[in-house]
């Protein structure tokens, strides 16, 4: 798992930089129309809701946005691959973000759990005035706030892709850790020579540099000096 090829690697941490992106901007999407559609609705008037839906949810939320900042640092250290600071920050992001995404599809799933096993009776907290426990598919009418005819199919239909999209921003951070720790010669992966490949690569680009700057400066003193200036 160590490995990383210099040469088709840049190319392949850019992907996956750019799908924990799209991951991400559609995971926060999903926790906004979950809040916005559900859990805004079903916790008035009397405030009855589970902390399990409201941590899963803000988890979801989070968790889509620090996987959109991983994404970006990983596509940033694809394009400068010598940079130190960019590599622990990669180090960081991901570590933090597969801990957050792998928190949040745990939590979708309680969640996800929750509902089937009640029938949804915990979507209807705060709006049953009968004497009857009404769950989210009863036949029997309820006075709620909301439009109760699709509120169970439609969370389910929002955590379940949620809960996936979750996994897998927990996975591509997971290996964006790994090709932090290539990079930086990290154990496990401290046998892997890429660290000093790329020590080697960018004092021969700040020798390269020195170079150049050196001869251009030369060729100005060359110019000012000429009896032809």
């Amino acid at each position: 798992m160590c490995t990383f090829d210099m040469d088709k690697g840049p190319r392949r941490l850019m992907k996956k930089g750019l799908t924990l992106i799209l991951v991400g901007h559609i995971n926060f999407i999903l926790g906004a129309i979950v809040h916005g559609n559900v859990l805004r609705h079903i916790s008035k008037p009397s405030h009855h809701i589970t902390t399990e839906y409201t941590a899963a949810n803000i988890i979801s939320v989070t968790s889509g946005l620090l996987s959109i900042t991983t994404g970006i640092i990983a596509i940033v250290v694809s394009r400068n691959l010598p940079v130190v600071k960019l590599q622990i920050s990669l180090l960081i992001v991901s570590f933090l973000n597969a801990l957050l995404s792998a928190a949040c599809c745990v939590g979708v799933l309680l969640a996800i759990s929750i509902t089937v096993a009640l029938d949804g009776r915990v979507l209807m907290q705060g709006c049953n005035d009968t004497e009857v426990p009404i769950n989210a598919r009863s036949p029997i009418s309820a006075q709620c706030p909301f439009d109760t005819t699709r509120i169970y199919d439609t969370t389910l239909a929002l955590w379940i892709p949620s809960a996936v999209f979750a996994a897998m921003e927990a996975g591509l951070s997971v290996w964006c850790f790994i090709v932090g720790l290539t990079l930086r010669g990290l154990a496990p992966c401290s046998n892997s020579y890429i660290k000093e490949q790329l020590e080697e690569e960018g004092l021969t680009n700040r020798n390269t540099a020195g170079a150049e700057f050196s001869t251009q400066g030369q060729s100005l003193i060359g110019q000012r000096f000429s009896p032809e200036a």
